[in-house]
């Protein structure tokens, strides 16, 4: 490795510590990989790295067959990386990023075991979608080094990355971690620490939604195709079984954790009781499991569990489409604007493009924030107000509503 003041932007000759080849991990040392940059991913077992490379590797294959590297490219990139469960061959790491499942003790005791192989100037980061940075900080040496570099998954398609900024992170940590993303090709965008972030809190909106409208009655087909027809890219359902029902569970679980930390309540919905009845009562946490919302036959479709309507039955009155898409809309964008009003986003660009490239609102809506100035605030307020009336507290329209009404803003 060159020996770089410790002012200098990160350059592509850096070295990339990844710690977890699974989900999260592979496709992190994949992009990085062939990016240019040098790879060492670690992990408990040789078995887990294996299997984690064979997934890098199918990557590898894939853009090869349809024309988007180079054979040469690609067993470069594939020479890039060392697979290895010894984790001093992580030494001299620009950047660590541990992609470990989503359990803070995990994490704690992963940062306290491998920060010391970072370079001098290197910085340490966690992929994690909801528990605070500046909490996970507390277990490092150097708090202002440490950040939160948030993938979504499947990392190799998905083009957003969450930076998050702890309390304790300095600026050039920051201007690394965004350089190092743009070095990968991804879209950065900034947020600062609170359970949940930005991307967990809104997307968290929809699948909830989702859910909601099923113990309402309302039928599991047409709520996943009126979800579509909004121009979402996967219906609320599909989308939980695609992330698993534990895991959605896991998630609240964390973001509930924190916020009463800070003497905060995560509101309880409708959705822990559909949660809860799928992962206790049928025992069906999603498509890595025997199945959730819907079946995966091996040599077939997947098509809704027929079972849904024993457990969600029916009602006479159907939602129109209007009001489930509103429903939809209005969720994830009172929730942007709340994360906005809060300071956990301060840029109404990150904002929009958050939301249409990390979770799919529809781009032809601009984005959460510009859904709300286009319907015009007054009009949006009132709407909000309605929708609250009928179907509970998480409408009920920011304050920060009233206030840009009055001054006659918009985001």
């Amino acid at each position: 490795m060159s020996n770089r003041s410790s002012h200098s932007k990160i350059t592509k000759d850096l070295k990339i510590g990844i710690l977890g080849s699974g989900l999260m991990g592979h496709g992190i040392a994949y992009v990085s990989a062939l990016s240019g940059m040098e790879v060492v991913i670690t992990d408990i077992s040789q078995l887990k790295l294996d299997s984690g490379l064979k997934r890098i590797k199918k990557h590898f294959n894939d853009s090869l067959n349809q024309g988007f590297i180079t054979e040469k490219r690609m067993y470069k990139a594939l020479s890039n990386i060392n697979a290895t469960v010894d984790y001093r061959e992580l030494s001299g790491s620009d950047l660590i990023i541990e992609a470990v499942y989503e359990n803070r003790e995990l994490k704690t005791k992963l940062i306290a075991k491998v920060e010391k192989y970072l370079s001098p100037d290197g910085i340490f980061a966690s992929n994690t979608s909801t528990i605070l940075i500046t909490r996970l900080a507390k277990k490092s040496i150097q708090p202002e080094k440490f950040v939160g570099i948030h993938f979504f998954s499947p990392v190799h398609k998905m083009k957003l990355v969450e930076i998050i900024k702890g309390e304790k992170t300095n600026s050039e940590t920051l201007d690394k971690a965004v350089e190092f993303v743009r070095q990968i090709s991804k879209v950065p965008i900034i947020v600062n620490d609170s359970s949940g972030f930005y991307t967990t809190r809104v997307f968290e909106r929809y699948t909830g939604e989702g859910m909601a409208l099923l113990t309402e009655g309302n039928s599991a087909e047409l709520i996943e195709s009126i979800a579509k027809k909004a121009g979402f890219p996967i219906g609320p359902l599909a989308v939980i079984d695609e992330i698993s029902i534990e895991l959605v569970e896991h998630i609240r679980g964390e973001m509930s954790h924190e916020l009463k930390i800070g003497n905060k309540e995560l509101p309880s919905d409708s959705c822990d009781q559909v949660i809860d009845l799928m992962i206790r009562k049928v025992k069906r946490t999603g498509r890595s499991g025997k199945g959730g919302f819907y079946e995966y036959p091996k040599n077939g479709k997947k098509f809704l569990w027929p079972d849904l309507e024993k457990y969600f039955p029916l009602s006479g009155n159907q939602l129109s489409e209007k009001e489930m898409m509103d429903r939809f809309y209005f969720s994830q964008a009172i929730e942007s604007i709340r994360c906005y009003e809060e300071n956990v986003i301060t840029s109404v660009k990150d904002a929009n493009v958050g939301s249409v490239l990390g979770w799919g609102f529809p781009s032809y809506k601009g984005g959460t924030l510009q859904f709300a100035n286009d319907y015009g605030l007054i009009n949006f307020r009132n709407r909000c107000q309605e929708l609250a009336d009928k179907y509970g507290k998480r409408f009920t329209p920011p304050k920060l509503l009233d206030q840009m009404v009055e001054k006659g803003e918009t985001f």
